[in-house]
């Protein structure tokens, strides 16, 4: 089966490189192309095999899985313009949250999914988020799920979740990544500490803590009661953060809505005008 990834930014390389250190598709099955050649040729360089391709033609009309990994305002232009290649034996894959599979579905004769990666998934690791559309095809159903076992967790959700689920597997680890960095930050400003020790130390507990959550020894809430002694020391932090965080991450997700309403929007009227 030849899959097709057009665009290798961020996400579309982090996913290529995912599905072949998974095994869930090999440097030979795969057929790239991206509007600044020397991004998709970097791939070629790491993985032996791989094409590219010289336009998005070329990939849809080579390819059996098509995964389309540009940006949301791109993808109804790029259907629409190439729309007569597009053959209903395919399967087009978006991963951009706002794209429904009913609009894709409306303008194409594919199969259609949404299958929203996270940066976790390199590590073939964490969760992605899948949707199939009314008409996509069974066997393109077990297909994407059992290619996206071996990378991940697939979860298939409701459009009604979609914006929230997608805050917690494919903006949550910037979050996080974004709070450790303060605490780092934080202890170094604050005490003796040099930053590359607190870095490392900051590491490695997050790792311990992703094992310990893996192996399940414990939840979050029994692992904060394990180490949060009454009393204690850590329990003094946990005060401050309690404050101090109060309606914090209420305001994250009203902002990360806020934009993706927008978004829908705007895409809605271009998809449906």
């Amino acid at each position: 089966m030849k899959v097709g990834i057009i665009g290798t930014g961020n996400m579309g390389t982090i996913l290529s490189e995912a599905l072949l250190d998974g095994k869930a598709a090999s440097p030979s099955d795969l057929i790239v192309v991206n509007r600044t050649r020397a991004k998709a040729e970097r791939l070629k360089h790491k993985f032996t095999g791989i094409m590219v391709a010289n336009s998005i033609q070329e990939v849809i009309k080579h390819s059996n899985l098509i995964f389309l990994c540009v940006k949301p305002n791109d993808i109804f232009p790029l259907v629409k313009d190439n729309n007569a290649l597009f053959k209903a034996e395919q399967c087009l894959v978006s991963i951009t949250s706002p794209i429904t599979t009913d609009w894709l579905e409306n303008i194409t004769p594919c199969s259609c999914a949404r299958i929203i990666p996270s940066i976790t998934n390199r590590a073939l690791s964490g969760a992605t988020l899948v949707t199939f559309g009314k008409k996509c095809e069974s066997h393109w159903q077990k297909k994407l799920i059992d290619m996206f076992s071996a990378i991940s967790l697939p979860m298939i959700i409701d459009d009604k979740i979609t914006r929230v689920a997608s805050d917690i597997v494919s903006c949550g680890p910037a979050f996080f990544s974004y709070m450790t960095r303060r605490f780092i930050e934080a202890t170094v400003a604050d005490t003796n500490i040099d930053e590359e020790t607190a870095t490392k130390l900051s590491e490695h507990m997050l790792i311990g803590l992703g094992d310990l959550l893996k192996k399940r020894f414990y939840s979050l809430p029994t692992l904060e009661e394990k180490v949060c002694v009454k009393g204690g020391i850590t329990g003094e932090g946990i005060k401050v953060l309690e404050k101090e965080l109060d309606g914090v991450f209420e305001k994250l997700l009203q902002a990360t809505h806020r934009k993706f309403d927008d978004e829908v929007k705007h895409l809605e009227k271009v998809f449906n005008p």
